[in-house]
């Protein structure tokens, strides 16, 4: 079998395409600073992402078990095999170090705004007061702009979406493949 048609292929590109928009993500967020409405939504969406990859490379670490059984009857040898183990222990390597940094992370981001809470609390003499009239329109524009970033996160989560409800039919897709040519070749 080619690896045009060979369903590992398939799904190995779909979840290395995942990985790739993980790490963009990743990237992102770095540079987003801590304890800002973005940060925080940033952080569950790659937790949500790894979580979601590494369920991905799980069923097609499965798969490369099944296949393991009878080499010869998938058509692949022992290389192929090894190939492929590595390649999900790889995958699953870079969505733990995205994790395990986002902790890190999370964690230090929960203890500055602890810090920065408390500081709030703390009276400073040196700033003048702020009049009403300011403090209104700056809430004001506030409440438009978080209103505008939710209609965009909202989007962003459609789409997201919509491209979840595709490679997951794409997978069913491919599922249905190999139980057809498993039955044929029954």
């Amino acid at each position: 079998m080619s690896k045009a048609q060979d369903p590992f292929y398939i799904v190995k590109e779909e979840i290395q395409d995942s990985i790739d928009k993980l790490q963009s993500s990743f990237h992102q967020w770095e540079r987003v600073p801590g304890g800002t409405g973005e940060q925080v939504h940033l952080t569950k969406e790659l937790l949500a992402n790894c979580e979601s990859i590494a369920w991905k490379v799980d069923e097609l670490a499965k798969a490369i078990s099944v296949a393991a059984r009878d080499p010869s009857w998938y058509g692949i040898n022992e290389v192929e095999l090894e190939n492929r183990r590595r390649w999900t222990s790889n995958a699953r390597l870079q969505v733990a170090d995205v994790k395990r940094t986002i902790g890190a992370g999370k964690e230090n981001d929960n203890s500055a705004s602890m810090i920065r809470r408390e500081l709030m609390r703390l009276p400073n003499s040196q700033q003048p007061d702020i009049s009403d009239h300011y403090s209104a329109k700056n809430n004001d524009d506030f409440v438009a702009s978080e209103s505008d970033r939710q209609m965009l996160l909202l989007k962003q989560q459609d789409e997201e979406l919509d491209e979840l409800s595709t490679s997951v039919k794409r997978i069913g897709g491919v599922g249905l493949t190999i139980h057809e040519e498993l039955l044929a070749q029954d």
